[in-house]
């Protein structure tokens, strides 16, 4: 079975903070004078790691940093001090974060109109703020004062300091003037300008009969996934901007959620051999619409639709938001990108309607739907053979199939290998066959060479799709690739923002890297985002464990819905609590219900019993069952007191991991 994700997000109130406020306090130690050369950090709560990293390499490089994080009590006098320190402080630097542009309130905003307020009395050359961006929020959509975008932004992931930016503080505070401006140093110092951007909402079905749904959902989704290939195009992924469907978000809900500067919503009516499909371009910032359409044609026009429709869009978007010039040129650009985007696609109306009901069924995730959904997918190659995205399609629910156990791995993931290679050989181009691919070759072949050809051709292909990133984040998270994993996962929640397996992911490789508390916040994410997603509390609860908060751990995994994975925690809690004999009981449970589907949970287990044989012993039956959760033992910190063992090099080289030598 696939190995469990790690940490996500709840809301608490730590150790010294004011509640209701967010903020951490100002401990007396770290009080100074007005007349200190400091640089006073302002952030979020919930980007305190982040903001402590900071800190910390500023105070290495010997400069005086004002902290905001425990000891007087909030009321006036704490207002009054922090006022008094952002008057007095030499640089203001505040912390820009997917963080702060979620919260509306919260007093690091006071400080920021402070900071901005004390620019009025500076002279224009007196340098006084220096935004850092600690993730992927982007400029122009930043939720900041607007004099944050007179001055230069530094991009400093998760809080980890660049020698270029501690220097450039050290010159700031030593009074050193800055060097002229050149043409290139006022370019970077201005915000950037942001690509297009879009949202494509399922469009409204309003047809007589509820069950042509699919049909409606279907098109707005093979939209989406056509102008998500448009290089210079930022699409929000499909899992996020399906999340509103039937909510009766406005166009601004949409927009601030999925950080876009404009919406695709449309209806859909179907009625015998006919369709009327309305869509409109809607400007997040002002509501206004920027492109409108209604199309009254036979369900064989469908893809003239589709195409209509997507160049529409990639033309209006680049007049509006980039100022490009329409013309016949910039026409047949369009054109030739969406039909370069719409490959592998069917031309049998008949076809596609089978292959957008199989999508409709196989995304339930249930064996009836699968199973439906796989006989949609067969009826519709029946009758179009060279459909390379129906094989896709077809090979992906083998092998989700093989995942869940309701087949055999070897026949499930065999099944899906010759799938998706025959949708190569129609469509060497097709992004979505490679990604497949990549996913095949990582998770039952161990080929991680392999996999990586694969996946970076689909990257290459679509380096904004948010699956393509995310399994390129598992893939560097497999051979030991933490930070590059890191990023490709921030960069799947920056595509995918309300998609909780995304941050699922995130905290696991946060975790395995050491972060703890990032990874705990990630997590905590994941479960505000779908609370009854199974996996994510248990490894919340291991997270828990290694901060030493036994308790919280424990009453954690007991909301746990995946009786496994639960037994899986439970067995690693109480063992760390010194309850061995309830550690026992879980286990025995977890063997004698699970020994065939959680081989690799159980060698965890025993890892975490300090039984080394009998880790390494589960280990090889999972080797012999091909687990896929097998694939992340090499980061995996349960496993760590098996790494002197030299049965464990002996492992890594069976699963083709060790650092040297890896298989092609």
């Amino acid at each position: 079975m696939r190995p469990p994700t790690k940490p996500a997000w709840r809301r608490r109130v730590p150790c010294g903070v004011i509640p209701g406020s967010g903020r951490k306090l100002v401990p007396e130690s770290t009080r100074v004078s007005p007349l200190a050369n400091a640089v006073f950090l302002s952030y979020a709560s919930q980007d305190a790691a982040a903001a402590r990293r900071l800190r910390d390499a500023l105070q290495a490089a010997g400069l005086e940093v004002w902290f905001d994080q425990s000891a007087l009590r909030g009321g006036d006098a704490w207002d009054a001090s922090i006022r008094r320190q952002i008057k007095a402080c030499t640089l203001f630097v505040p912390i820009i974060s997917a963080n702060t542009q979620a919260r509306e309130e919260g007093y690091f905003r006071r400080e920021w109109n402070l900071a901005a307020d004390r620019t009025l009395d500076m002279a224009d050359d007196r340098t006084f703020l220096l935004p850092v961006v600690i993730d992927a929020t982007r400029d122009v959509s930043a939720r900041v004062p607007e004099k944050f975008r007179e001055v230069q932004w530094t991009r400093l992931p998760a809080g980890e300091m660049s020698a270029a930016f501690v220097d450039r503080v050290r010159r700031l505070l030593a009074g050193v003037a800055a060097p002229p401006a050149t043409a290139s140093m006022r370019a970077s110092a201005a915000p950037r300008r942001e690509p297009p951007s879009i949202a494509v909402l399922p469009f409204v079905n309003r047809s007589h009969d509820r069950d042509d749904e699919y049909f409606s959902d279907g098109l707005a989704d093979e939209l989406l996934n056509v102008l998500a290939k448009i290089r210079g195009l930022r699409v929000a992924a499909h899992s996020s901007a399906f999340s509103f469907k039937g909510k009766g978000a406005t166009v601004a809900d949409v927009g601030r959620a999925l950080n876009v500067a404009t919406v695709l919503e449309g209806s859909v009516r179907k009625a015998g051999n006919r369709m009327r499909v309305a869509v409109q371009l809607v400007k997040v910032a002002d509501g206004d619409h920027l492109w409108a359409e209604t199309y009254d044609r036979a369900l064989d026009d469908v893809f003239a639709i589709q195409d209509d429709i997507a160049q529409a869009v990639v033309k209006e978007l680049r007049s509006t938001l980039l100022g490009e010039v329409t013309d016949a040129t910039g026409g047949r650009e369009a054109t030739a990108q969406v039909a370069a985007a719409a490959k592998g696609r069917s031309s049998d109306p008949e076809a596609h309607r089978l292959f957008l009901q199989a999508r409709h069924f196989i995304e339930r995730r249930t064996r009836p739907d699968l199973t439906k959904g796989i006989d949609y997918l067969i009826q519709a190659l029946d009758l179009d053979p060279v459909f390379a995205l129906a094989w896709v399609a077809l090979g992906g629910a083998y092998t989700v199939e093989a995942d869940c156990g309701w087949v055999s791995v070897a026949e499930g993931f065999a099944r899906g290998r010759e799938a998706v290679a025959r949708a190569l050989v129609l469509e060497p181009d097709l992004a979505e066959a490679h990604s497949e691919m990549g996913w095949i070759q990582m998770s039952h072949d161990w080929n991680w060479r392999a996999a990586e050809a694969s996946l970076r051709r689909a990257l290459e292909l679509a380096p904004g799709n948010a699956t393509v990133l995310s399994a390129a984040g598992v893939l560097a998270a497999n051979r030991g690739r933490l930070d590059e994993a890191i990023e490709r996962y921030r960069e799947t929640v920056q595509q995918d923002p309300l998609r909780a397996v995304a941050y699922v992911n995130l905290g696991g490789a946060l975790h395995a890297h050491g972060r703890l508390a990032e990874a705990e916040a990630a997590y905590r994410k994941a479960i505000e985002l779908a609370p009854e997603r199974s996996n994510t509390p248990a490894n919340l609860a291991v997270n828990l464990l290694a901060q030493g908060r036994v308790d919280e751990a424990l009453a954690e995994v007991l909301r746990e819905p995946e009786e496994v994975l639960r037994l899986w925690a439970l067995a690693i809690i109480h063992h760390a609590a010194g309850r061995r004999n309830e550690s026992n009981a879980a286990l025995e449970a977890l063997i004698a219900q699970y020994r065939a589907e959680a081989p690799y949970q159980v060698a965890m287990v025993y890892a975490a019993q300090a039984e080394v044989d009998l880790a390494f012993e589960w280990l090889e039956r999972a080797f012999d069952h091909r687990d896929p959760g097998l694939s992340g033992m090499k980061i995996e910190p349960l496993l760590r007191c098996l790494h002197a063992d030299p049965r464990w090099e002996a492992t890594l080289r069976k699963m083709n991991l060790a650092d040297r030598g890896e298989s092609a």
